[in-house]
């Protein structure tokens, strides 16, 4: 096996951990966020404007976390 080979057998083994891991992350905000959307369908808010006021919250702390990770 040429030094060609290695280093694209390298790059290749690369790519698939960082896919693996990305898609690891991925998973993990999913699920964040769908717990989040499941304490809310749970609570049973009175009325509309309670549900509103949840979803804005669970908005809000998306936003959030938007801002925060484009600050790094």
């Amino acid at each position: 096996m040429g030094d060609a080979d290695k280093q694209a057998a390298f790059m290749k083994e690369m790519q698939a951990r960082l896919d693996k891991k990305l898609k690891e992350h991925e998973i993990s905000i999913v699920e964040h966020w769908k717990s989040q959307l499941d304490k809310l369908i749970s609570m049973k808010p009175d009325g509309i404007a309670s549900l509103q006021l949840q979803m804005k919250r669970i908005s809000d702390m998306m936003s959030n976390r938007i801002k925060m990770l484009k600050k790094e």
